[in-house]
């Protein structure tokens, strides 16, 4: 297997890890928080589905869908996000028509996934070993920033659990 493949499939695989933290949840629930927890779930497939989008443009795909993102947007609607309101340091706002439906969400979340996956699949050899920079003081190879996203979709996926555990949820293991 080409490394290129291999970090797609953990690209996605760490999307559908994120998806099983989703069980249960219902549209009211894509917003709800718990004291002591930063974000809501809607507010995480978000954060993760841009940084995703914002990481493939870097890679040389193409950037934000505009069928899913309002750019230097505040707050979104039932169908897109606001950029602004799921960039890194936001703060995740709770009105219920901010942010697009528990059924948006998933398809934005999984699109990224999919668009991030199709730009790693696309490098070549030397381009996948490239330094990238990615935020202001960071710059890697571009296979560690794609390790980095499965990282921080976990990251997130995490914030979900505790958020299962704070609603009183039941595990997804049980």
């Amino acid at each position: 297997m080409r490394a290129q493949d291999y970090l797609a499939e953990t690209v996605l695989g760490s999307r559908d890890n994120f998806f099983r933290y989703m069980v249960g949840f219902e549209e009211a629930d894509r917003i709800r928080t718990a004291p002591g927890l930063p974000n809501h779930a809607a507010w995480c497939m978000g954060h993760c589905a841009l940084v995703m989008h914002r990481i493939a443009e870097k890679l040389g795909a193409g950037g934000l869908p505009d069928a899913d993102f309002i750019v230097g947007a505040g707050r979104g609607d039932a169908q897109k996000y606001g950029t602004e309101s799921v960039a890194f340091g936001s703060d995740p706002a709770v009105e219920s028509d901010a942010f697009p439906t528990l059924v948006r969400c998933r398809e934005i979340f999984s699109s990224a996934a999919e668009h991030l996956a199709a730009a790693i699949r696309s490098l070549s050899d030397v381009q996948l070993n490239e330094t990238v920079q990615f935020f202001p003081k960071y710059a890697a190879p571009a296979s560690h920033i794609v390790a980095r996203m499965a990282f921080h979709n976990g990251f997130h996926a995490g914030q979900v659990a505790d958020l299962r555990r704070a609603l009183g949820m039941k595990s997804i293991f049980a």
